[in-house]
């Protein structure tokens, strides 16, 4: 094929952004973001948006486009990558870059998730009913309980993706992970997955002082001015769950910080698991 999708993908903190921008440049080509926190509009620092430097080298898309407040899932996004896809080719470029951590939107563009039954919002309030009777713990047991393989490699903070796959295995009987295709669905352009790998030690290293650069760039204002939204799914995650406890007296500063670095370590690791398993990855280090 003439066309080709490069997609450069790994954990979060790996470096993804500097090889991205590097291979945008080679290609004269933009660069497709498919990060599911970096598209939230507020969510500037807490999910290390590119610099507004980096943003300026080459065109962006899927940056910070989204509204907290609006309701965006993995298949959304598929259908707005692959018209983006599109357009741009038919723009007259043969190779474009992609990148990001997130596992279900790579998995969206790749293959598909046409599969995934729509959304159904009375199961979804009967759902909620029985986590508000139950503790916070158990939307996590129950998917362990019903899908081992998706509890072992989902971000578990993300309370919209867990939602939505204890929701799928109750509503179909199957597994969540059962709609994963293991082929590639048909597209009319090459994908190549190229993946960043970096010691254990290097990248929890990375992770640690990126969180500390964070709170240094104004993580905590940032979160606090997000409280009246804390409801909304996207706010349900790492960096910010950690810190909403803080401001409710649960926790000090130091400890919400070093829980944003043990599980922003949990989240890497739950990557590696999850891409490990896909042998088309062509993995390189920096």
């Amino acid at each position: 094929m003439s066309k080709r999708l490069i997609i450069i993908l790994g954990p979060t903190a790996s470096g993804k952004t500097d090889y991205s921008l590097e291979l945008a440049q080679k290609y004269s080509s933009p660069i497709i973001s498919c990060d599911s926190r970096q598209i939230y509009r507020e969510m500037k620092i807490g999910t290390a948006v590119p610099s507004d430097e980096q943003l300026a080298q080459v065109r962006h898309y899927f940056i910070r486009t989204v509204p907290v407040t609006q309701y965006y899932t993995a298949g959304i996004y598929e259908k707005e990558a692959l018209a983006l896809i599109g357009r741009l080719f038919d723009e007259g470029h043969d190779t474009l870059v992609m990148t990001g951590g997130s596992m279900f939107y790579i998995d969206a563009v790749c293959n598909g998730l046409s599969g995934i039954p729509s959304a159904d919002l009375e199961f979804r309030e009967k759902l909620q009913a029985r986590v508000k009777e139950e503790d916070s713990e158990w939307l996590a047991s129950e998917l362990k309980r019903l899908d081992p393989e998706a509890y072992a490699s989902m971000d578990l903070s993300n309370t919209q993706r867990l939602y939505r796959a204890v929701e799928i295995c109750l509503q179909t009987g199957r597994p969540y992970s059962s709609f994963k295709p293991i082929e590639s669905g048909k597209r009319d352009f090459e994908i190549e997955k190229i993946g960043i790998e970096r010691s254990r030690e290097n990248l929890y290293d990375r992770i640690n002082r990126r969180v500390e650069s964070m709170m240094k760039e104004g993580l905590l204002a940032e979160a606090e001015s997000l409280i009246p939204y804390r409801g909304c799914q996207a706010l349900n995650t790492v960096g910010y769950s950690e810190l909403f406890d803080y401001f409710d007296g649960k926790t000090t500063l130091d400890e919400a910080i070093r829980l944003i670095q043990r599980n922003t370590r949990h989240y890497a690791k739950r990557q590696l698991t999850w891409w490990r398993r896909d042998p088309y990855i062509r993995w390189i280090t920096p």
